[in-house]
């Protein structure tokens, strides 16, 4: 701004600052939430694969798969966990980052904060003499605003006779019996043979079944996992989108926009000159005050780079941000 005691441009710069602090802590907050949501969805990951059945009477080859699977689930659900740990770090060093910078900056505000108070106090001073002298000889005033079985007896000779038809009668249902226990013989063969091919269909039937049901179990076994890797195909493609947008990311230009934005002038203040009241009428020539010089930008911003030891967040895996 041409007003000298302005710090309107100032104060723009130093909220902008601010927000971008803010912008910080923000990113920070979010680390942390994500982290903890990580963390508790690994933790829920491992619990599920060691305390929830699946399929643990499978035998052989897809128990064994099983297993695996159950195995890689823990290993994600680790995996998540870790992701946690590393989320927290980086964190950890936003905060720091933020805080650097909130010292550093500290000390250029006080070093301004005094040149404001210094400047300001000598412009009231001046405006006062200023004033005085208006007093004395012009008398005018100037003011400048602020802002889950069976037994026989024997037989005796008197029963010969009936015994030989009781025995006639025993041959005959002897023969009757050996007769029907033939027929009942041949009658068991058949039901055997028909038995015997039923349960041989049966068990083909069982197996076929057994078989379908072991594809069908691997292959839903399969297509989870898919999804899964899917999930994670897409959800990289997000994150690529992310990159994307920022290889776009311009420090020079986003500054730039600032400036365009909240820009108070391309002139700084004019120096303060002597005006003589003391003696109006005498010749005096006035020092000559230099012409405004205009406010030019600064050649283009470094590439910002990190201590040793730090990520470059300038350029991660390639991907530049300027």
């Amino acid at each position: 701004s041409t007003d000298l005691t302005s710090t309107v441009g100032y104060d723009s710069i130093i909220q902008h600052l601010n927000d971008g602090r803010k912008n910080c802590k923000e990113f920070e907050d979010f680390l942390k939430e994500r982290a903890i949501i990580e963390e508790k969805y690994g933790k829920e990951l491992i619990n599920l694969s060691k305390k929830k059945p699946c399929g643990q009477t499978e035998l052989n080859t897809l128990k064994r798969s099983l297993d695996v699977f159950k195995q890689q689930i823990d290993n994600v659900g680790q995996g998540h966990i870790q992701l946690a740990q590393t989320l927290r770090e980086e964190a950890k060093k936003m905060e720091d980052f933020r805080e650097k910078q909130k010292l550093h900056r500290k000390k250029i505000e006080l070093i301004m904060e005094a040149i404001h108070k210094n400047r300001n106090l000598q412009y009231k001073k001046t405006m006062e003499v200023k004033q005085m002298c208006c007093c004395f000889l012009l008398c005018g005033g100037a003011a400048v605003p602020l802002v889950m079985h069976p037994g026989s007896a024997p037989p005796s000779f008197s029963h010969f006779w009936q015994l030989f038809l009781k025995l006639a009668q025993t041959k005959s249902a002897l023969e009757d019996t050996d007769r029907s226990y033939q027929q009942s013989v041949t009658t068991l063969e058949k039901i055997r043979e028909e038995w015997q091919n039923e349960h041989i269909k049966a068990c083909e039937f069982f197996e076929t079944q057994e078989c379908e049901r072991i594809n069908y179990f691997r292959n839903a076994l399969w297509l989870h996992v898919n999804q899964l890797s899917l999930g994670c195909v897409q959800n990289d493609e997000k994150y690529e989108e992310i990159r994307k947008s920022l290889e776009m990311c311009s420090i020079e230009k986003d500054v730039d926009f600032f400036v365009n934005l909240r820009k108070t002038g391309s002139l700084a203040p004019a120096p303060v000159a002597y005006e003589n009241y003391y003696n109006a009428q005498r010749n005096v020539t006035p020092a000559r005050s230099p012409a405004p010089v205009p406010i030019s930008r600064r050649g283009p911003l470094p590439t910002p780079t990190s201590a040793p030891g730090e990520p470059d967040y300038a350029t991660v895996d390639g991907y530049s941000l300027v």
